[in-house]
């Protein structure tokens, strides 16, 4: 799996403008085109305007993964925000398993996200542990635009603001 970051680049267990191992570049910023993407899609997940109108989502991750790749189950705790995670798949459809808030073990269930899906986890869920455990190879289609593999975009809310370099969940 390769990422490319949008508004913050994530490092593990933190967030900052610059990375030494991306050569110490700035990160490329986060589109408003992207943001109100997101807030549509918490809107609709909600049933509620006014919980789409108040998320602030500034981070992208931006994951590709050929047929071969997964991700194993993880959470994602490095935000200072309890804001959704707003997840956008394109490309190859691949078996998403979302977990409990526990441990990696079960209860979880396995879907199959296909190209166009869009996924909203917060409120209890925000915390659940989650991956990748197989991508379909060849089930895009031509109407995805993408020859091969798989696009995930996740949007989060670090809840670090603008004016931050870095920054790192405390207790994490």
């Amino acid at each position: 799996m390769r990422t490319v970051c949008l508004g913050w680049h994530w490092l593990p267990y933190r967030y900052a403008r610059t990375a030494e191992d991306v050569n110490g570049a700035r990160v490329a910023a986060f589109p408003p085109w992207l943001a109100e993407l997101g807030r549509a899609a918490v809107a609709d997940a909600y049933g509620d305007a006014g919980a789409g109108a108040g998320y602030t989502p500034d981070a992208a991750l931006v994951n590709f993964y050929d047929g071969a790749a997964r991700m194993g189950m993880h959470q994602d705790r490095e935000e200072r925000s309890d804001a959704p995670v707003v997840s956008l798949s394109l490309g190859d459809t691949c078996v998403f398993r979302f977990g409990n808030t526990e441990d990696r073990g079960r209860p979880y269930t396995d879907v199959e996200l296909a190209s166009g899906d869009l996924f909203v986890f917060g409120g209890p869920s925000r915390y659940a542990f989650h991956g990748v455990t197989k991508v379909l190879e060849g089930s895009a289609g031509p109407a995805s635009g993408m020859r091969a593999g798989r696009l995930n975009l996740t949007l989060r809310d670090t809840g670090l603001g603008g004016g931050s370099e870095s920054g790192e969940r405390s207790g994490a």
